[in-house]
């Protein structure tokens, strides 16, 4: 073993070393994603913003990897800025490779040609309103093998994939770019000004600090906590006893979970309990979380009047993403979601000044030497990027006078549900409505015409299913990128479009190659059975009764906007306001979270009577335990499936118990 040094040396800036970790790691999560999900079939790890595939490696980076390192060369290890580079990069390319975009993206382009029949008629009637260049060529046969495997021996039929990924390729890279630049736009009021808790990053701060003294541990302070430990083991083993049931029947899989039934039945309330969400909810602000518990009761409530009623119809113009509920809750819900963004905006508004002065050259511009990028850099890559987007869309057949307020609505969705996973610590969550569907009905099928319907209908691609998006991840890496990453953050940005592009290649070459190896239909069915024929089915729904707008939605999103303006006024205004309004726009999607939430209010609360903020911070490690044990164990569970050839079966990260 090599001689430490005597003293510390200083923490290393992120450099060519911490990029070159973190395009790897990033490449591995692009393929390995689509591998335990299409030939493991176990946990999900990559579907929501919680990230846990990057957690995953993360924790054997810092605990095996790093370690080792340390014990031959402790001036070798790794530092908390290199090693929160690493972990931003890990989270972007971990919002990639399934909901994110990609497992959406191949199976999508191609199920206009392998899903249509006859009956159906696609090919008659949805075909001939989509470009060329946005589909794979009509070759059946190649197609075909996508979906159900092809001979043995037969070659991959790359040249199939590459005019259309050559079209998508810098309409995504435009996407990740504009998501990146808005963030870096409002990372100081977010993070310096409004101070907001970033729930998800408080793991990979804990993991990455290094303690003091002159000489520096191999173990950082949190794995040194047998609170760490304790709460690792709760859910490690439960779900080691649920994993081992494959293998040995007569073991019991342990869950837990019951209803509370509401309304004859109508509505319910689940009790379940996911260790994962109980951590994360015990770092947000008491407020917040009362906030979220409360109006999701209410919302359960409202539903339940509008079922006795019979007033919770669903527009048939609304598609899958937005027809889980009625039609009344889901535009109260994009309502206020809108409110939520429009009202935060108002209230950064010096600060938007001054990113303009800024950009523009003008003096009073607000400073930018602690961002990720030049506010000038920010600005033009956003606008720019949002045109092109805007291009590219009218290009696949959106009317051009919608183009721009379909952006523009999709874009207030993201930042709106950023906010809510920044302040809120919501790891699953998604939009009470979608903005394609908002637009259909809020305009009218007629004035979208065939093209129209149909550009519409590849944007499930990218905003449909937003279980997670690089919007997301790029806001907790800025937070946590502020918080150990004191010069050079310039490099955090090309990290992150780093990350991407490895992701966005590695994940497409793994689903290329399962598919046609294993049949895409044989391995994952949500991806390419189901969710990529919801599209056109939509579609087809929608040419056949092409209407004019529904005013009426016009109506309930205002309703939803006003209440929510009201909500957040009264929080700004009035301090013994009790409900912080945060839960109100998601309050429709909040069920499965619910019961977790107010577990870990009601035991943060009682912590804090009885312990005040010192009993807090003690009992942290603990929580940050459960979240890492549930995800560690999932990984292990993966690997365990790679070597005995045993599916998973279990989703150890959907799992309550």
């Amino acid at each position: 073993m090599a001689t430490d040094e005597i003293s510390r040396p200083p923490g290393r800036v992120p450099g060519v070393r911490a990029l070159l970790v973190g395009t790897l790691g990033a490449a591995a999560i692009g393929a390995g994603v689509p591998y335990c999900n299409m030939v493991l079939q176990g946990s999900r790890i990559a579907s929501y913003f919680n990230t846990p595939a990057a957690i995953i490696l993360f924790f054997v980076l810092v605990l095996m990897v790093n370690t080792g390192v340390g014990l031959v060369r402790r001036s070798s290890m790794l530092s908390q800025g290199e090693m929160a580079l690493i972990y931003i990069m890990w989270i972007v390319a971990t919002a990639i490779p399934e909901f994110g975009l990609t497992q959406f993206l191949l199976p999508d382009i191609t199920a206009i040609i392998y899903f249509a029949t006859p009956e159906n008629a696609w090919l008659d009637t949805l075909l001939p309103f989509i470009p060329d260049w946005i589909i794979p060529d009509h070759r059946m046969d190649a197609i075909k093998g996508f979906y159900e495997g092809h001979a043995e021996g037969t070659a991959i039929p790359w040249d199939l994939w590459l005019k259309p990924l050559t079209y998508w390729a810098p309409f995504v890279l435009s996407l990740y770019l504009a998501m990146i630049s808005s963030m870096s736009i409002l990372r100081k009021q977010w993070v310096d000004q409004e101070r907001l808790i970033f729930p998800l990053a408080q793991l990979a701060l804990a993991m990455t600090e290094e303690g003091e003294g002159k000489r520096r541990p191999l173990l950082g302070p949190l794995f040194r906590n047998p609170l760490l430990w304790l709460g690792f083991a709760v859910p490690a083993v439960l779900q080691t006893i649920n994993g081992l049931n494959p293998y040995f029947p007569f073991m019991p899989r342990i869950y837990w979970g019951t209803q509370i039934d509401l309304f004859g039945g109508t509505v319910s309330i689940p009790l379940r309990l996911s260790f994962q969400m109980l951590g994360f909810s015990y770092f947000i602000n008491k407020d917040i979380a009362l906030g979220l518990v409360f109006f999701y009761l209410l919302n359960t409530v409202q539903q339940g009047i509008f079922n006795t009623l019979g007033l919770q119809e669903v527009d048939a113009v609304l598609g899958p993403y937005s027809s889980y509920t009625g039609t009344i809750i889901v535009h109260q819900g994009f309502g206020a979601m809108m409110m939520l963004v429009v009202f935060g905006l108002w209230t950064a508004r010096r600060h938007l000044k001054g990113v303009w002065l800024a950009a523009i050259g003008r003096a009073g511009g607000a400073d930018d030497s602690g961002e990720i990028m030049s506010y000038r850099a920010a600005v033009l890559v956003l606008v720019g990027s949002l045109v092109f987007m805007g291009v590219w869309l009218f290009q696949s057949g959106l009317p051009g006078w919608i183009t721009p307020i379909y952006v523009g609505l999709a874009f207030l969705l993201f930042i709106g549900i950023t906010r809510v996973v920044a302040e809120g610590g919501v790891a699953f969550i998604f939009a009470p409505m979608v903005a394609s569907d908002f637009v259909a009905a809020g305009f009218g099928t007629q004035a979208l015409g065939g093209t129209g319907v149909l550009a519409l209908a590849f944007t499930y691609v990218w905003a449909s299913d937003i279980l997670t998006f690089v919007m997301a991840a790029a806001a907790n890496g800025l937070k946590l990128a502020t918080e150990t990453i004191a010069r050079n953050r310039r490099i955090v940005f090309w990290g992150m479009l780093l990350a991407i592009v490895a992701t966005l290649v590695s994940s497409v070459w793994a689903i290329v190659i399962l598919a046609y190896e294993y049949g895409g239909i044989n391995t994952d069915g949500f991806f390419f059975n189901y969710v990529n024929r919801l599209p056109f089915q939509n579609a087809a729904a929608r040419l056949g009764a092409l209407e004019g707008p529904h005013w009426i939605n016009w109506l309930y999103t205002w309703m939803g906007a006003v209440v929510m303006g009201l909500l957040m006024f009264a929080q700004k205004r009035w301090l013994w306001w009790p409900l912080h309004p945060l839960g109100f726009p998601i309050s429709a999607v909040f069920g499965t979270m619910f019961f977790s939430v107010l577990m870990a209010w009601v035991l943060k609360t009682v912590v804090l009577k009885y312990g005040g903020p010192k009993l807090y911070m003690a009992t942290k490690p603990f929580f940050l335990g459960l979240i890492l044990g549930q995800f560690v164990t999932a990984g292990f569970w993966l690997l365990v499936s790679e070597f005995t050839g045993i599916p998973g079966g279990y989703n150890y990260l959907s799992g309550y118990f």
